[in-house]
């Protein structure tokens, strides 16, 4: 028993079942005259409890918020998640949560039926005393702790085995590594629903129910067939029919993968009945300059830019905000150089990721260093929050650059 829920006569569990039944209601209110407390401030209702013989001390319990209750009481389903070496996560339908034990000084009991002390105020309960036996108990909890989901193994199992296209020798090669749904569920630390947006930024598509990415080199293919099948036809950007493109590209490459293009680089809508896609200038831009740095260690800033407005279409225009998280560029060294760091490359784990970029370079601004961690913030965390506490800041030039706040080996 506990104060407002019922008497303390019955705090301490008896031995078993049997010195509970003999407990009787002028034994309670002796112990609760030898406690000093007045039966008038607590509730009527007395629960003596007992230990069940075989009351289990093995219990794992978890602590759930609100949200995740009634999640499971609506039938769905929490999925533990992590191989051997991983710390385990827990997964509901749409979050990912870190699994943390919590000691208790106070042993935690579980009562089959026991009613809270709210429950008990709204019924009309009398002076009468309850035998309730223990199920099992425990000194610890399990409490979860929102995180960011770990999906940096995601891109890794899907580059093991990339696809590119339908006469390519790997796709005969019944060898090589391919995932399901089901296998990437069973593998990634994240949520069904983080695991598929993610799956979308990283533009995979499902062939042969398989998740694949596309090769890069590949990938810029489809892109120069539909970008060329646009200026031949005098389309605009922001209006590609997607019927008369399968027609016209058909021939050249699967139809489903000159859609999958369209979707990567392209907002689909509907008018009068037909589909069109509007291409992104930004995107297309974007995967041009992937293109021109990925064989180069770095290149000379003024002359890239050069080349690369003249690589993309006619009518787009480059601009280096597009290549945020994928270039950078050093206005210190003369000339001035760009070089591909892809935010994608980088560590997963917040120091590492810090002492990464820190490692690279000494000191950076706030404009150059903010596109390489704003994945890492997590619910309600700014890049402010994270610069705070991994960075330090000072003043040069009269500009505000950030350098790391331990050393870097």
């Amino acid at each position: 028993m506990v104060p407002a829920a019922s008497d303390l006569g019955s705090c301490a569990p008896s031995p078993g079942p049997r010195a509970a039944m003999r407990r009787t209601r002028e034994e309670v209110d002796a112990t609760l005259q030898i406690a000093k407390l007045d039966p008038a401030e607590l509730l009527p209702a007395v629960h003596c409890l007992a230990f069940r013989p075989e009351a289990a001390g093995d219990l794992c319990l978890l602590e759930l918020e609100p949200a995740l209750c009634q999640q499971l009481q609506a039938g769905s389903s929490l999925v533990i998640r992590g191989d051997k070496d991983e710390p385990a996560v827990l997964c509901s339908k749409d979050k990912t949560y870190d699994l943390k034990i919590a000691d208790t000084s106070n042993m935690l009991l579980v009562i089959p039926g026991c009613k809270t002390p709210d429950q008990l105020k709204m019924e009309e309960t009398h002076c009468n005393l309850t035998h309730t036996e223990i199920f099992g108990f425990s000194n610890n909890y399990w409490e979860l702790r929102r995180c960011r989901p770990k999906l940096k193994k995601l891109k890794r199992l899907l580059m093991e085995n990339t696809y590119e296209g339908p006469d390519s020798q790997k796709e005969k090669d019944s060898n090589c590594s391919k995932y399901t749904t089901e296998d990437l569920l069973d593998q990634i630390q994240a949520s069904e629903e983080e695991i598929m947006a993610r799956l979308q930024v990283l533009n995979a598509c499902e062939i042969g129910g398989y998740w694949r990415i596309l090769e890069f080199d590949y990938e810029m293919k489809l892109l120069t067939h539909v970008t060329q099948l646009v200026d031949s036809e005098s389309w605009s950007f922001s209006k590609v029919p997607l019927s008369i493109s399968l027609q016209e590209l058909g021939p050249l490459e699967p139809e489903e993968m000159i859609e999958h293009c369209l979707k990567c680089y392209g907002r689909k809508y509907i008018e009068e009945g037909e589909v069109y896609f509007e291409l992104s200038a930004d995107k297309i831009c974007r995967a041009t300059a992937q293109m021109l740095l990925q064989n180069a260690v770095k290149f000379n800033l003024a002359e890239f830019q050069e080349v690369w407005q003249q690589s993309v279409p006619e009518g787009m225009i480059t601009r280096l905000d597009q290549l945020k998280g994928l270039a950078l560029v050093d206005r210190h060294s003369r000339p001035e150089i760009i070089f591909l760091l892809k935010v994608d490359d980088l560590p997963e784990d917040n120091q590492e990721r810090f002492n990464s970029l820190f490692s690279l370079r000494e000191k950076w601004t706030e404009e150059d260093i903010v596109p390489y961690i704003k994945d890492l913030c997590g619910e309600k965390q700014t890049t402010g929050a994270l610069l705070t506490k991994y960075a330090r800041s000072s003043m040069q030039n009269g500009v505000k650059v950030y350098n790391s706040r331990r050393p870097i080996s």
